[in-house]
Order: structure tokens, then sequence, then C-alpha cells
């Protein structure tokens, strides 16, 4: 599936990978979604039928499943050993547990956010979400350094642990592997124009990004049918 920009005379968001992330990331990738001409103020009852059918394609899928076969399944050993070198636990994996095995339902905030949350639970590959409108060029994929902080979604401030995938602004971090997104930048209900960014380190494959790539755009479209693709690519780090 080849990369695409946007051809309806509006001009897609630049963001570039800097060598530092390709040297502390060999095998990264980056998969990019730009998505225009959103209306997220309002629920969608497509949208919502979705999720009860995940809900239940889901529970079934992993009947029956522990916390040690969760660990097992590929993307998740993939995500589990880039968490560990921070210590932390992939917090994707722990919403499947309780979605699975605690009957907890996917969440509603806004359609342009319920689809990200229904495409990584179902693909388990780690998206974040960022409104166009509220990053500030330039904006690359870099690794984070020692004294480098960000403001969290809570408003805590947050120093970053150095070695961390990281997207920046510039205004400063937008987001975080192992510690989320800023408070600046996330999708509201007045988002129109939103950017996904898919985070794969070692382990994850091409096709699992264009996968995810392919499930957000489509739910998406079912509370928005006339959304439209302003960019779509991925960034390797060997190339």
């Amino acid at each position: 599936m080849g990369d695409e920009r946007a051809s309806n005379g509006r001009e897609s968001l630049i963001i570039s990978a800097t060598d530092a992330w390709r040297a502390a990331h060999p095998e990264g990738r980056i998969g990019l979604l730009e998505v225009g001409d959103i209306v997220n103020d309002r629920p969608s009852v497509a949208l919502e039928e979705r999720k009860r059918q995940i809900e239940e394609e889901l529970r079934a899928r992993y009947a029956g499943f522990a916390r040690a076969d969760f660990l097992a399944l590929p993307l998740l050993v993939a995500y589990s050993a880039y968490y560990k070198r921070f210590s932390k636990t992939y917090h994707v994996q722990l919403q499947l547990e309780s979605l699975v095995l605690k009957g907890k339902q996917l969440p509603a905030v806004s359609p342009a956010v319920d689809a990200n949350f229904m495409a990584e639970l179902e693909s388990l590959v780690l998206t974040a979400g960022h409104d166009v409108g509220r990053l500030r060029p330039p904006i690359v994929i870099d690794v984070s350094s020692p004294g480098d902080v960000m403001v969290q979604m809570s408003g805590t401030q947050k120093e970053i642990r150095p070695g961390d995938m990281i997207m920046r602004d510039a205004d400063g971090i937008a987001c975080s592997i192992i510690y989320g997104q800023d408070a600046r930048s996330p999708i509201s209900t007045a988002s129109s124009r939103v950017l996904y960014v898919v985070y794969a380190p070692a382990g994850v494959a091409r096709d699992a990004i264009d996968d995810q790539l392919d499930r957000i755009i489509a739910y998406v479209r079912l509370a928005t049918p006339a959304a439209v693709v302003l960019q779509r690519g991925v960034l390797s780090a060997d190339m």
C-alpha cells in the first residue's frame, strides 16, 4: 500500500524523522494518517453499533485467555519488550484485558477519538490522535533526551526518560510512547482536522500499521462519510 499526499488543493502537514530517532530505533516505524472534514461534535449511532460488535468479537476471540495468553500474542510481545525497557506495562494490553476479562465497554468520548480506541483494541497497535490546528510546525519524530519534559493530558508536568520514541512540534513534546499525549494537542469535539500517529517499535510489521490505518479511516467514516484523507504513509528508520 503506497503512501499518499493530499491532491485536493489543501496542504497536508510535513512530518520528518530525526537521525537520532533512526539511530536509537533502527527497526522503528511511524504510521501517519491525516484526515480532514471530520464532524466530531455529536455521537454516531453507526459508530456505537460497531463498538458493541467489536466488544462481542474480542470477547469471543479471547475467550478463556489469562494474562500469560495475552502476553504471548506477537504484537503484545513486541510492545511489551519496548515498555519493559522503561519498567512499564503496555496500556493497550491492560485495556484489552479489562474489556475481555472484566466486561468493560469501549469509551464514548467523540467519534474521532473513539475511532482510534476501537482500532487499537482490535489491532493492538499503538496510535495517538492530535488536533492538527493545535500543532505548530516543524513536526518531527524524535527520541527523548536527558532533560526533556512534557505536560501530560492530565496537566502534570513529566520528565521524559531518555530513549523513548516521541513526536515534537515547535512548542515541545506532543507525544511519547511511554507517557502518552500532551495537554496542548488532543482531539476535542471542535476538531475537524486530525492527525493519527501509529508508533511501531521493533517487531511491529508494516502490514500491521497499514491494517491499523485502514481501520481508523473506516471508523472515522462511519461517523463522517465525507471525511477526506489528506495524507497517509509510513516513516521507516531504515529509509
